[in-house]
């Protein structure tokens, strides 16, 4: 894998996730290459002791409900073999689940991890890297497979995974501290370990050779405040930019030696209508459904807002009615 100063560069649901899925909320943040390349530089987590990984972020706009987060990942996992032995074998379309956390953390005093606002765990399927391609990719790049928009070979795969927040309230401020955590055969909170099936298998487990796609581009909606920082959890000290002298496996504000490899991320949000005075003289414009959907005009605003305001009498009414009819069963 591609090393970096020596460094080889989760409320819960259930959500089986392939890709980036269709989102209408404004983008707020966005450092997720468009399109997707075969593969960009990336940290490893099993092959860096970690389990954390993130970065400090500035939203545009005034959206701030947050709908869905797409964090862009590299697989470098074969169904079969392994990517560093020339032998690695996948059917085209396979995939493996591994469930990844998603923090969104305030700034704290001096850039600190503040306060947690937010933690959402989710499934995904991650797909494996496609088979060595000993055709187009011979010599130095032996083992590796092709992709043919870019006629370039790569050992890992970029992909992208979707944290679905929709209806779950997460309201952040305009600076978030975000990390992305999963747990590998060795390393995370807890370790899976070794008694895990896939780990006595020809090629491993998926999740061990899993990466945080990283960018050299500043993101093209937002601002990233400190461009040579990151947040970054490990248990080898060297694998920080203080080699260790702010401990060691805590998420932490990680300083100075970031510069060229920042987690590529994007964060879509809603800014849902709540009255009426919110659509009009051009507000339709600027605010959207509670799921992000944007609005035609004024008039479809208006009639959103007031059926969410019957929707909201009506379930207040239900609630009221069930408890009085517990009440009269119970005899209170």
């Amino acid at each position: 894998m591609t090393s970096r100063h020596g460094r080889v560069i989760i409320l819960s649901l259930l959500l089986v996730a392939f890709g980036a899925t269709q989102a209408f909320a404004q983008k707020i943040y966005d450092s997720v290459p468009n399109p997707l390349p075969g593969n960009l530089s990336s940290i490893g987590y099993e092959a860096n002791q970690a389990n954390a990984f993130g970065d400090q972020l500035q939203f545009a706009g005034t959206a701030r409900t947050l709908t869905t987060v797409v964090q862009g990942m590299s697989s470098w996992g074969c169904q079969s073999g392994h990517w560093y032995s020339g032998n690695c074998v996948t059917t085209p379309g396979a995939t493996f689940l591994h469930p990844i956390k998603l923090n969104i953390y305030n700034v704290g005093p001096g850039t600190q991890v503040g306060t947690l606002i937010a933690s959402v765990t989710q499934t995904f399927a991650i797909p494996y890297r496609p088979s060595a391609d000993n055709i187009n990719c011979t010599g130095a790049n032996s083992g590796k497979w092709y992709h043919a928009a870019s006629a370039t070979c790569f050992n890992g795969l970029a992909t992208t995974i979707t944290f679905n927040l929709t209806g779950l309230g997460v309201v952040v401020p305009n600076q978030v501290i975000y990390g992305i955590e999963y747990s590998t055969t060795h390393y995370g909170n807890p370790a899976i370990g070794e008694s895990a099936p896939c780990y006595a298998s020809s090629a491993g487990c998926g999740y061990d050779s899993l990466n945080v796609l990283t960018t050299a581009n500043p993101p093209t909606v937002g601002v990233n405040p400190a461009p040579s920082d990151a947040y970054f959890s490990t248990l080898t000290a060297a694998n920080y930019c203080d080699g260790g002298a702010g401990g060691v496996g805590t998420f932490r504000l990680d300083a100075g030696c970031w510069t060229g490899a920042k987690p590529t991320v994007r964060f879509n949000a809603a800014n849902p209508a709540l009255t009426k005075n919110d659509c009009k003289n051009g507000g339709w414009q600027t605010h959207t459904t509670a799921s992000g959907q944007p609005f035609k005009n004024q008039g479809q605003c208006i009639e959103y807002v007031e059926n969410k305001n019957d929707n909201d009498d009506k379930k207040d009414n239900d609630d009221k009615k069930d408890k009085d009819d517990k009440g009269e069963k119970h005899g209170h």
